[in-house]
């Protein structure tokens, strides 16, 4: 298939996961294009119930490739984020978000990595989960994931100065 064949066959699935998103949304989870442009999203994601991150209210910017799904989307928080899975400039490291196939590193299996069966909706339930249960044995954040280890009590201070923040107080 050529390139624009592969970026009809992206627009045409995209198209289907907004549909589904507007029909069935995810509690606390909404995602939509940005204007026209269907390969770029804004995500705004709800604090999980229960975690430091509960009544924050972050958006994320998602990137989807012209081959999507075959290859993963990238997505970036846009507003402040500190936890041990997301890059200090907001990039979400899930391993959902890896391109399929083995692991280099031998960290993850290619079951836990980028499939075409995976969605907009799964990827954004990951992160809700990600946020609830942070894996700070593959910190994209050193900094936030050495202090999920070693110093919880400051941790959900900054988590909780991320959620005023988020909420503009």
């Amino acid at each position: 298939m050529n390139a624009a064949g592969s970026s009809r066959t992206a627009l045409r699935r995209l198209m289907v996961e907004y549909r589904a998103l507007q029909k069935n949304p995810p509690e606390g989870i909404f995602a939509e294009p940005l204007g026209e442009d269907f390969f770029t999203w804004e995500a705004v994601i709800a604090g999980p119930p229960g975690t430091d991150y509960e009544h924050g209210v972050f958006t994320a910017e998602i990137n989807f490739p012209t081959d999507y799904p075959l290859n993963p989307p990238t997505m970036t928080f846009t507003s402040d984020m500190w936890h041990p899975n997301v890059y200090p400039d907001g990039t979400v490291c899930i391993s959902i978000l890896h391109a399929p196939g083995d692991d280099p590193n031998m960290y993850e299996t290619s079951a836990e990595r980028w499939s075409p069966v995976q969605s907009v909706e799964k990827i954004l339930l990951s992160v809700v989960s990600m946020l609830a249960e942070p894996n700070d044995e593959s910190g994209a954040n050193i900094d936030a994931s050495k202090m999920w280890r070693d110093d919880r009590a400051r941790f959900s201070e900054v988590v909780r100065g991320t959620v005023r923040k988020s909420l503009n107080l």
